[in-house]
């Protein structure tokens, strides 16, 4: 009669881990997939509606005014400097340069936020006056909401990682996926700010 095997002890194997082994992981990259395509949506409603104009944008409406955007799309690059040094120090759980980078993000949020504000004071038009108007606002908004999100994602973790929590290796992983996000943000922010500040000029 042959003895059972024995029942291995499983207790000690970590629940938490990065990369690809991760679920939080999976589901970051496949709410990024589903975001993705709504951008995809959005790019080709775009181009459709110019298609139908004679001029883009149609006149006398003149195209976006240049800083405020550019300015935007520069500090949204220079943030992924603290971001990438965040997800190194996530997944080598040192906690005290996770911490100071969370700070700095944070801060970078606060910053892309006013310059935001600006943006939409400079788009020489309003998303009721045309369907102009109405795509590069809802552009706009639409990148906006992921910023806004991936900010208080990155102020609840901020908070978490200076209380007993933080030496959880979950948490360690949740800051390394939020770091793998704001990637996905500003990466689709290039595509859609070439549409919304060059497009409308290299059509004239």
């Amino acid at each position: 009669m042959l003895s059972p095997r024995p029942i291995s002890d499983l207790a000690k194997l970590p629940t938490d881990a990065f990369g690809s082994r991760s679920l939080t992981w999976w589901g970051v990259m496949a709410f990024m997939a589903i975001e993705a395509s709504g951008f995809a949506m959005a790019a080709v409603a775009y181009f459709y509606l110019m298609s139908r104009e004679a001029t883009w944008p149609p006149q006398p409406v003149p195209p976006p005014d240049l800083l405020a955007g550019t300015l935007f799309t520069f500090v949204m690059l220079i943030s992924e400097i603290p971001n990438s040094i965040i997800k190194k120090a996530a997944e080598e759980k040192n906690l005290p340069i996770v911490r100071f980078g969370l700070v700095v993000i944070c801060l970078f949020g606060v910053v892309l936020g006013v310059l935001r504000g600006f943006e939409f004071a400079s788009l020489n038009v309003s998303w009721t006056d045309n369907a102009y108007g109405s795509t590069i606002w809802m552009l706009l908004l639409l990148h906006t909401t992921h910023v806004l999100t991936d900010w208080v994602d990155s102020v609840v973790l901020t908070a978490l990682m200076f209380t007993r929590q933080s030496e959880e290796t979950r948490r360690f992983v949740d800051v390394s996926e939020n770091s793998l996000y704001w990637r996905f943000v500003w990466l689709t922010w290039l595509p859609i700010y070439a549409l919304i500040y060059w497009v409308p000029r290299w059509v004239q």
